[in-house]
């Protein structure tokens, strides 16, 4: 293999320098600059969303940027922290002293290597276990999980925000005695500019300028406004509180605090800490103690980070995409980015939507925004601490509150009522127990419901004549496979027809079955021995080739087929067994279906005639 196609196929990333122009790298800049000065804001506050000090959420914006640009194969895509992953993270940061960086950095190392795992074996497709109900159910409950967490910020109350919606709730209730009328003030103004300037967007000023060249300058002006809406507030809240801390000796508002300045230190991932334990004791924690403690956290996490992932990719760069590669880019993301003291990350929906509006050509455009976030760590930390908490606060909300999707309750109450079910379950319990739980007994709604479907299928089961007038009873499965679990469920069917509608030769349409296992092959195997014994014969109609082979080999029974319910009359006819059968059985075909229709008509319809719509 040549060099160039080799280093093509290790590192993707490189087949977008194949004839890159100036143009190319002007839009990449123009995008890149815009999707920093939105992860510049998000960054910090979901870095205090995770029960960080506000620099690691810079250091985790930038690694994922450089990796995705030479691994991923999407351009719109950008890899940084994400309002969910802050909250999983958050759980396991809380123990004082200098764990919360060492779980955080050693959580993203740990997903990292899951997700190269899953790479490697190919199980992108585990994703699709989680259907749209329950995801919604789920990223719902963690963006009312996030923006309650957030109101501590928003009201000026002190004390972390942490990730249990209902002691959140309580300790907010139980402060708002507490509430400073400053900080109250400020979010709800930020909120209500941001919403507003989001909403600005769609407003079709420059339809009213009869000059093109000042359309465009408006135009292009309210979307810089409004793509750049966070970074702006943080912007402006930041120049008021620095005006006021400043000449005042009472500050108004609660401030993020020192921000550490300077690029992280290149380190491998803390496999032991300290946690402040009791009486504000130091205890000391190995690597056994740290895995035990993130315990669930070391798969879910990945796994949500994978969805995420997949789906934005899916959703901008089409169906046509590798989820390998894309599980290969994310998995090194996290990877390096530990080494760095980033917390976990993934692709972020609203920046890479950003990102695709901004006219980015190619993941270049990455590498402009790790710049940028690489100069503000090392020019513009010392001014991060004059941000408000308020601000960043709802930074975070604004974002959030469009995570909750009311729009696909009315839909699914109309279509499958059933599949609410499952997104109740992962709504409710994410939050009364957890997001981790409630994600896992969601999806576990959804498996038992497959597995009751496969245990239990739909049969439809109708006695019928053929053209001759010979009664038999076809029982007519309406899935295509037919497992273990399901065999008993089909004799027992099978059993109940009998009893219900009188002896008669059974039929078993096997036209939309394709599948049989082995226990059910010898399920089939016991039944037709049961039935040989009352005299009863059994029939495979349109039944596959690989089906007769499989039950041959499995039972070592010749199983009797039949392309159609015609065929019934040629095949009993030549078995003097089954003739003398029909015989003795004949006066005790009649069944309560012949009863009930004896006055409408004299003859029953057959099959063949069903299926044209006539009778006879």
């Amino acid at each position: 293999m040549p060099t160039n196609q080799l280093l093509i196929r290790i590192f993707p990333g490189i087949k977008w320098l194949h004839g890159y122009t100036a143009q190319d790298a002007v839009a990449d800049l123009i995008a890149g600059v815009t999707v920093g000065l939105t992860v510049l804001p998000q960054g910090l506050a979901y870095a205090t969303l995770a029960g960080l000090e506000p620099q690691y959420g810079l250091y985790s914006a930038f690694v994922g940027g450089i990796v995705y640009a030479l691994l991923g194969s999407c351009r719109q895509v950008t890899i940084g922290p994400t309002a969910l992953l802050a909250l999983m993270t958050s759980r396991h940061t809380g123990f004082g002293l200098n764990s919360g960086p060492d779980y955080a950095i050693l959580l993203c190392l740990i997903s990292g290597l899951v997700e190269f795992a899953m790479a490697v074996l190919k199980l992108g497709a585990l994703v699709d276990l989680i259907s749209l109900p329950v995801t919604v159910g789920f990223t719902s409950a963690t963006a009312v999980i996030i923006g309650t967490s957030q109101l501590k910020g928003l009201l000026g109350l002190r004390g972390g925000s942490g990730s249990d919606f209902l002691n959140t709730m309580k300790s907010v209730f139980g402060n708002l005695h507490n509430v400073r009328r400053g900080d109250l003030t400020l979010g709800l103004v930020s909120i209500s500019v941001l919403l507003l300037l989001r909403k600005l967007k769609d407003i079709k000023l420059a339809t009213r300028i009869r000059s093109v060249r000042l359309q465009q300058l408006l135009s292009g002006s309210i979307w810089v406004i409004a793509t750049g809406r966070n970074a702006l507030v943080v912007l402006v809240s930041s120049g008021l509180a620095y005006s006021t801390c400043d000449r005042t000796d009472s500050c108004p508002y609660i401030l993020t605090g020192k921000v550490k300045s300077g690029l992280p230190s290149l380190a491998l991932p803390k496999f032991d800490t300290v946690i402040l334990g009791r009486n504000d004791t130091k205890v000391s924690q190995n690597y056994e103690q740290m895995l035990s403690e993130l315990g669930p956290s070391m798969f879910i996490l990945p796994i949500i980070a994978v969805l995420g992932n997949v789906a934005i990719s899916k959703a901008f760069g089409g169906a046509g995409l590798s989820p390998t590669r894309e599980l290969l880019a994310l998995s090194m993301s996290n990877i390096c980015g530990s080494f760095c003291s980033s917390m976990p990350v993934t692709g972020s929906f609203s920046r890479s939507a950003v990102n695709h509006v901004s006219g980015v050509r190619t993941p270049i455009g990455g590498f402009y925004t790790s710049a940028l976030v690489l100069l503000a760590l090392g020019l513009l930390a010392p001014y991060f601490q004059y941000i408000p908490k308020a601000a960043l606060s709802a930074v975070i909300i604004s974002a959030v509150i469009f995570m909750i999707e009311f729009e696909v309750i009315r839909p699914l109450w109309r279509c499958s009522r059933r599949e609410l079910l499952p997104g109740a379950i992962t709504f409710v319990m994410s939050l009364g127990v957890g997001v981790e739980i409630g994600l896992l007994l969601g999806v576990g709604a959804d498996v038992a419901f497959l597995v009751y479907r496969a245990a239990r299928p739909v049969l439809s089961v109708s006695k019928l004549h053929t053209i001759n007038g010979i009664s038999y009873i076809l029982v007519r499965p309406k899935h295509s496979s037919l497992y273990f679990p399901a065999i008993e469920w089909v004799r027992t069917g099978i059993s109940k027809a009998l009893s219900t509608h009188g002896t008669a030769p059974v039929v078993l349409d096997c036209a939309h079955v394709h599948d049989f296992d082995f226990t059910a092959a010898r399920g089939m195997g016991s039944l037709h021995k049961e039935l040989a014994k009352m005299n009863v014969p059994l029939f495979l109609m349109s039944a596959h080739k690989d089906i007769s082979v499989l039950l041959k080999e499995s039972t070592s029974i010749n199983f009797p087929t039949i392309e159609c319910p015609d065929d019934l009359e040629c095949i009993l006819e030549q078995t003097p067994d089954y003739e003398l059968h029909l015989q003795v059985t004949a006066p005790l075909v009649e069944s309560k279906i012949l009863q009930h229709n004896a006055h409408i008509s004299d003859a029953e319809p057959t099959e063949s005639s069903k299926l044209n719509g006539k009778t006879n």
